[in-house]
């Protein structure tokens, strides 16, 4: 009888051994996010960060396409760093658009370094983006999951995005007053 106490007594604390380390590993491939900021040209144009908005400037003409890089922020606002290990367990992007008559979004695949626009971004490993294009005139929002095997790691905020009318724009998105100076310029 003693021997069958100690095999329960084994068990038992092979099992809380194995159950505490397997849960550290879980947490460990999950993003940990607090907000996030979308890039166009390396130029700030939507904040996200504790669930408040600090930057929101989605404007873009019908007919544009542009290319939206998604930089995810720790509990301290610094972008988030991806490892090797991380990219073994790449995340994808998953979107809720609204009306998809206004804009049409396309998550992108991850690239490397040096990809193929001719930058180094200076990121290591992998980026998350997507491609944005207005259809028609008007303003719709949308929400992106970052999303880890079947479930959402994080979700943001609806984000705003103003499609105006096909007109003189500065590379298809209008960034404070550039679209001004740019008409200005032409008279």
């Amino acid at each position: 009888m003693f021997n069958l106490k100690q095999l329960f007594l084994f068990l038992f604390i092979s099992f809380v051994a194995v159950s505490c380390d397997s849960s550290t590993t879980q947490s460990e491939d999950h993003v940990d996010a607090e907000g996030f900021v979308l890039e166009v040209d390396e130029t700030v144009v939507y904040r996200e960060f504790e669930g408040e908005i600090t930057v929101n400037e989605l404007t873009m003409a019908v007919g544009a396409m542009i290319e939206v890089s998604v930089h995810l922020l720790d509990h301290d606002g610094n972008e988030i760093e991806h490892d090797d290990e991380e990219e073994e367990e790449a995340e994808g992007l998953t979107f809720d658009v609204v009306d998809t008559s206004i804009i049409s979004v396309e998550a992108e695949e991850h690239e490397e370094d040096g990809d193929d626009d001719g930058h180094d971004h200076d990121h290591e490993g992998h980026e998350l983006g997507f491609e944005l294009t207005g259809l028609a005139e008007g303003t719709t929002t949308f929400t992106f999951s970052v999303m880890h095997d079947d479930h959402a790691d994080y979700t943001s905020l609806p984000i705003s995005v103003t499609i105006t009318p096909a007109m003189l724009s500065c590379n298809g998105i209008c960034l404070k007053n550039c679209c001004s100076a740019a008409i200005y310029a032409t008279k």
